[in-house]
């Protein structure tokens, strides 16, 4: 089987972290089945000229291989006044130049696509037009966030209807889509895996000392610094921990970064946690299994979620959790022998981040836990998907939603 995999959130050289859990799970995919895969990462077009950080853009390189699979990055444009409704369209007609010229060499069989708009949008097109089928993976915000706008509403049914199949990484985020008029039928839910191989607890101390963290008790949450991710709300809980419950000892260690930092930096200092939190900025991924590692519980504040890895990280190196109720996470976090959910308010992630402290933990449990949700089962449960898929009439024979 020969797949193009399509998503402009796949990693390239100048963001090697961004999009990480697809690369994970097409790299285990392609590794396992033998089955071959090129992927077509679209950036938008900037020109060379360094005005602000989207500069960059313009030195992703072309074509690279990473971890042994042939990426391309051609460019499309984004025309900021017409927005994003523009985005896909502009997307797939990229899409359409590319992957004529590579089927010259590599007659793929399927299109695999990450993010329902505008990628999985794009991709549905180019499906129509090559005569492929497509499989549209949705991953959380382009649901739970997208389905909100009433001008991308109709692209994203349209994505979902006239895909040959849909995956999602939760049963919430495929409930949000059988209410967006999806048949239950034709959605798969395949979670994300973790590679326990990568994320394997070292000895709390060493990790510790090659971190340079002094002797204390460490919360620790790993993301973008944006504003679903609720960084403001675990340095709130933090000033209620130190100063209400008196963990003078307690501190907080964050992991990424993003637009909110400077904010968040800000909001510590006006806390007193200036000495108290350590932002650690962006963290290469096969290291932060040393963060998972010294720490004692991981905190994650999302407003929103599809199904977070960094839960499923956490956990391989035995790290209990404490998390909000929303989206898949409580699929993840689905006993107490492994964390505890909250509200998304600062009092009560400060109450229950206090109730986990007190609790006893068993590495070994959660760790086990985390094992049930390996790449390899991910990886059976997508080849079941796409050979099934492979199975079904062409795009083109099948009837407008």
């Amino acid at each position: 089987m020969n797949i193009l995999v399509c998503s402009s959130l796949y990693p390239n050289h100048i963001w090697p972290q961004h999009g990480v859990f697809i690369k994970e799970r097409m790299t285990h995919f392609s590794k396992t089945t033998g089955h071959a895969l090129k992927v077509v990462a679209p950036v938008p077009y900037y020109p060379p000229i360094k005005l602000g950080s989207r500069w960059r853009y313009s030195q992703v390189r072309r074509r690279e291989l990473l971890d042994g699979i042939e990426v391309y990055h051609p460019r499309y444009v984004i025309v900021p006044k017409i927005g994003m409704t523009a985005y896909g369209l502009s997307m797939f007609l990229t899409l359409l130049v590319c992957a004529r010229n590579i089927r010259r060499h590599f007659d793929f069989d399927l299109i695999d696509a990450h993010y329902v708009y505008p990628d999985g949008f794009a991709a549905v097109l180019l499906g129509l037009a090559l005569g492929k089928p497509v499989v549209v993976s949705a991953r959380g915000s382009d649901i739970n966030l997208y389905g909100q706008m009433p001008l991308i509403l109709p692209l994203l049914r349209f994505t979902l209807r006239r895909a040959a199949h849909v995956i999602g990484v939760s049963e919430a985020l495929k409930a949000v889509m059988v209410r967006l008029g999806i048949q239950a039928d034709h959605i798969s839910v395949i979670p994300n895996g973790v590679d326990a191989r990568k994320f394997s607890p070292v000895p709390q101390s060493a990790a510790r000392a090659r971190l340079g963290l002094p002797n204390g008790t460490y919360l620790l949450s790993v993301g973008n610094l944006t504003k679903n991710k609720g960084f403001h709300l675990l340095l709130q809980a933090l000033h209620v921990l130190r100063t209400r419950h008196h963990l003078t000892q307690l501190g907080l260690l964050i992991v990424g970064d993003g637009p909110m930092r400077a904010e968040l930096e800000r909001l510590a200092a006006s806390l007193d946690l200036t000495d108290h939190v350590r932002f650690a900025g962006r963290v290469p991924h096969e290291q932060l299994y040393l963060w998972y590692s010294a720490a004692d519980l991981f905190c994650l504040a999302s407003e929103r979620e599809g199904w977070p890895n960094v839960l499923m990280e956490a956990m391989a190196c035995g790290l209990p959790i404490v998390a909000t109720r929303v989206g898949g996470i409580p699929e993840i976090v689905s006993s107490e022998a492994v964390g505890l959910l909250a509200r998304r308010d600062h009092q009560d992630l400060a109450y229950t981040i206090l109730a986990a402290l007190q609790r006893p933990w068993r590495s070994d449990i959660v760790r086990q836990h985390a094992a049930g949700y390996s790449w390899t089962q991910v990886t059976e449960a997508l080849s079941r998907t796409f050979e099934d898929t492979l199975r079904r009439p062409a795009p083109l024979s099948r009837k407008a939603a």
